[in-house]
């Protein structure tokens, strides 16, 4: 791509973008269809499925980025994607209640658990990023496997406590909404892919298909954009890469919060977060070498900031403050203000 011009290059990452927003969309309604009709969510293995499922478009990216030796452009999307996607909440609380935030709405504390997976698992990078890489496993970060088995344990604390929990918590005036998607929501418009078990089958391979094409697109076109613009390739996937991958995320929550599956657009969140960073082993693999210890200043910068959000939203959802101001929560609003400090802070620090 790189002997398009500059217009025609930018056309292509809308186009691609646009691509992963339509069969991200698609994609997660058909993920739904077969997770109720083969009840994968009752296993491990089927919570694992949906996870890599909803990650597709970092997976592209990573994948693509690895190859082609883009290890920051990798790097950033992945640890900025953190950030980025936690500001999807923002955009779920403006939707979810004109008087209500979300956070107040949730009524559950299960998505403070899994908000603290998500900063172990971004302070198992940041360790990692300090670790020689002398230290590696061949071509793989010891960090990168432990993250692996840091998620999986927290995955099967997390259906554990969903299956049998230990504790009962009363929130007086909590919409949380369905539990799992499992569960057919009444006001929900059937669509052709929800009304067929092979429909929806066809539409997930389809989708998966067009989401990792438009992933490796993405990529691609977004290095050279980001070479002629002079924008440091972590910079550039942490912010418009991670955006772009962020599209799917931003509609099904938008769509989760007007159906009042409020619960489930919060934990969508941060489970896709404390997943993504797993693939920090793929890329490493693929690179031939650990990648976290390579790591600099920006990609510390962005994984602080990464838990900072988290630890907002999960205060939220313990404190529960009800009332909103320009239908955000003071959660939303906190996070706004991290969020541009944060970024502003990107082109401030020496790297």
């Amino acid at each position: 791509m790189g002997s398009l011009s500059t217009p025609l290059l930018l056309g292509v990452f809308v186009a691609g973008a646009i691509a992963i927003w339509v069969a991200g969309t698609s994609l997660s309604k058909a993920t739904d269809v077969i997770d109720r009709r083969f009840n994968l969510g009752e296993a491990l293995g089927g919570m694992i499925l949906l996870s890599i499922a909803g990650t597709l478009p970092e997976i592209a990216i990573t994948v693509s980025a690895a190859a082609n030796g883009n290890l920051g452009l990798a790097a950033g999307n992945l640890i900025g994607g953190i950030a980025v996607q936690t500001m999807v909440l923002v955009l779920c609380d403006a939707a979810a209640s004109r008087r209500q935030s979300l956070s107040y709405l949730v009524g559950s504390l299960v998505p403070v658990l899994e908000a603290l997976l998500v900063v172990l698992v971004v302070s198992i990078v940041m360790m990692g990023a300090l670790l020689p890489e002398s230290t590696s496993i061949g071509p793989v970060s010891p960090a990168s496997l432990a993250i692996v088995v840091a998620w999986l344990a927290g995955l099967f604390a997390l259906n554990r406590v969903r299956k049998s929990p230990a504790w009962k918590v009363e929130m007086p005036g909590s919409v949380p909404g369905r539990p799992h998607r499992r569960q057919v929501h009444p006001d929900e418009k059937p669509t052709p892919i929800t009304k067929s078990t092979s429909r929806a089958l066809i539409a997930f391979g389809i989708g998966c298909l067009i989401t990792l094409v438009a992933g490796v697109i993405l990529e691609v076109a977004g290095n050279d954009l980001a070479n002629r613009a002079k924008i440091n390739g972590v910079i550039f996937g942490a912010t418009v890469l991670s955006v772009a991958s962020a599209l799917p995320e931003i509609s099904s929550g938008i769509a989760a919060v007007r159906l009042g599956d409020n619960e489930l657009a919060v934990s969508d969140i941060f489970g896709g977060n404390s997943f993504q960073l797993c693939l920090f082993l793929v890329a490493d693999l693929i690179a031939g070498k650990a990648i976290l210890p390579q790591a600099g200043n920006l990609d510390a910068w962005l994984a602080a900031l990464g838990i900072a959000l988290t630890v907002i939203y999960a205060f939220g959802v313990i404190m529960r403050h009800e009332n909103c101001v320009l239908r955000l929560g003071r959660d939303s609003i906190l996070a706004l203000v991290v969020f541009g400090l944060g970024i502003a802070g990107l082109f401030v620090i020496p790297h």
